[in-house]
């Protein structure tokens, strides 16, 4: 279970992948918003804010490079994490995933972070 209730962004390709695991992300402890496609990440980032942003490995290689400069752009604050990547040689990713990580890795990575839920995002959250 996680410590503290972040709000998250999620994003994926392909929605079947995003519905299942974004329950488990909601299942763990956080409020989640999904987003189908690098469009929906990209508006969403710019409507709400989010202490964490996870871009899954159904986007595209180019999505999972390009969106993490995008989100930076709008908050430095916002965290990143990249399924599938390696993030480490990008500059703007701040944890990824190896290929083929199971989402119980994923939800750790999250824990390891100890981001601390941004009094904006919970606002957005207590309001939704």
């Amino acid at each position: 279970m996680a410590k503290s209730k972040l709000r998250i962004l999620y994003g994926e390709g392909d929605n079947d992948i995003l519905e299942a695991q974004a329950a488990a992300m909601e299942k763990a402890g956080h409020t989640v918003q999904r987003a189908v496609g690098r469009k929906s990440v990209d508006e969403a980032i710019r409507k709400a804010p989010f202490d964490l942003v996870v871009l899954g490995a159904t986007l595209t290689r180019n999505d999972r490079h390009h969106l993490p400069y995008m989100i930076k752009k709008v908050s430095t604050e916002t965290k990143v994490l990249v399924m599938h990547a390696d993030g480490s040689r990008h500059p703007y990713v701040d944890a990824c995933t190896d290929t083929g990580a199971s989402l119980e890795s994923v939800l750790n990575h999250i824990d390891a972070m100890k981001i601390p839920s941004t009094p904006q995002a919970a606002a957005a959250a207590a309001g939704r």
